[in-house]
């Protein structure tokens, strides 16, 4: 992914009002941000424990996606998978995120739902620059770029539902 500037962010948001995109938290950090390992930005709202934010590239073009989650945590014991990337987390490491509709549909209240990293880290899970705090991934016998281009056709799938 192309290094992004916080204009290009706040002008990208296809579920949320142009007030709502002006007012969200963009992180300060855009600068130290591993663009090259990124296949989307993802980042959790400081100020709102149940938002996150995602803005990846589609057809060409920045799309940016608000998400919610809950902030409930499930216990240590408990396993969840992430739809994108399909990492294993323990405990509050994968999130039912849910988005607002595209249009007319999520202005009466439809939204989709995923369950992702909680910490939006496909990416480098999937490259192997971020552990989970489980310290295992399952073992696959995909390369690394197929195991990418599953997660972008993960993202991509659920991006269709957003806009349908």
């Amino acid at each position: 992914m192309k290094p992004l500037t916080e204009q290009d962010i706040r002008s990208c948001f296809v579920n949320c009002s142009k007030g709502e995109a002006k007012r969200l938290a963009v992180p300060r950090d855009l600068d130290a941000r591993p663009w090259d390992a990124l296949d989307f930005l993802g980042w959790r709202d400081p100020g709102a424990p149940d938002r996150s934010y995602l803005v990846t590239v589609r057809d060409g073009r920045l799309v940016g996606v608000a998400l919610r989650y809950p902030a409930a945590q499930r216990g240590f014991l408990h396993r969840s998978l992430c739809s994108v990337c399909l990492t294993t987390h323990s405990g509050g490491g994968v999130s039912l995120m849910t988005a607002r509709k595209t249009g007319a549909a999520g202005r009466e209240g439809n939204s989709v739902g995923l369950y992702m990293c909680t910490d939006l880290a496909c990416s480098l899970y999937l490259r192997g620059r971020k552990a989970p705090e489980s310290g295992v991934r399952f073992e696959e016998s995909l390369t690394v770029e197929e195991r990418i281009d599953r997660a972008r056709g993960n993202l991509s799938a659920f991006l269709d539902k957003l806009y349908a």
